[in-house]
C-alpha cells in the first residue's frame, strides 16, 4: 500500500494519515504537525464536554501523549480524526465519571468562564454583554446537562461539522442511532433554553 503523500493539500485526511505515520517511525517532527493541526479542535471538544477551560488543556495534553504513545501500532483503518477524536472521548468520558463520583462540578469556574467570556467583547454594549453572557452560560449548561453520548454528538456535530458517519465512529454506534441520540438532545436543549426561544 502506498502512503498518502502529506503536500496533498486537496486530502486533509492523507495528510493526517502520513504524518501519523511518520510519528510511528518516531520522526518527532511529524508528531508536532499534527498536535499543532488538531489542538485547537480536541481543547475545544474537551472544554465544551467537561463544562470548563480549566483542566481541557491538561486532558488535551493526555490525548496527545495517547496518541504518540499509539502512533507505533497506528494502522490507517478509519478517519485520522475518527481515530483522534476515539481517544479524546475515552478521557472525557472517564473524567466525567470520576467527577461524578467526586461530585466537584463547580460553580465557580462557571462563573470565573463567564467573566472571562464579557471581558473579550469590550466593545459590546453592557446590557448586551450581560444577555449574550446569560445566553452562553444557559447553552453551556445545557449541553452539559445531557447524558454524555448527547453531548459528544452534538459537539462533533456542531462545534466540529463531523458528518454523521464519523460520529458513529467515535461513539461506536450506528448512523441511526447518532441520529437519535441528536433528535433527542436537541429537544432536551429546546426544552432547557425556552426562555431564550420565547425572549
Amino acid at each position: 500500500m502506498t502512503e498518502p503523500r502529506p503536500d496533498d493539500q486537496s486530502d486533509p485526511n492523507a495528510i493526517d494519515v502520513a504524518l501519523m505515520l511518520r510519528a510511528g517511525k518516531g520522526e518527532e517532527e511529524a508528531f508536532q504537525e499534527l498536535v499543532e493541526r488538531h489542538q485547537q479542535a480536541v481543547v475545544g471538544t474537551v472544554a465544551k464536554m467537561l463544562g470548563g477551560t480549566n483542566e481541557a488543556e491538561d486532558i488535551a495534553q493526555q490525548v496527545f501523549i495517547r496518541l504518540w504513545k499509539s502512533a507505533s501500532r497506528y494502522t490507517p483503518s478509519a478517519k485520522f480524526t475518527t481515530y483522534l477524536f476515539t481517544i479524546a472521548r475515552n478521557l472525557v468520558f472517564n473524567e466525567a465519571r470520576k467527577r461524578q463520583r467526586r461530585k466537584t462540578h463547580s460553580l465557580d469556574e462557571q462563573e470565573d468562564d463567564w467573566h472571562q467570556q464579557l471581558a473579550d467583547s469590550d466593545e459590546i454594549q453592557p446590557d448586551i454583554q450581560l444577555l449574550q453572557g446569560e445566553l452562553r452560560r444557559a447553552v453551556d449548561k445545557a449541553i452539559a446537562d445531557l447524558p454524555e453520548k448527547q453531548r459528544l454528538a452534538v459537539v462533533l456535530r456542531r462545534y466540529e461539522e463531523m458528518p454523521y458517519e464519523e460520529i458513529a465512529d467515535v461513539l461506536e454506534l450506528s448512523v441511526s442511532a447518532v441520529k437519535s441520540q441528536l433528535f433527542r438532545a436537541r429537544t432536551s436543549l429546546r426544552e432547557s433554553l425556552q426562555r431564550f426561544l420565547d425572549d
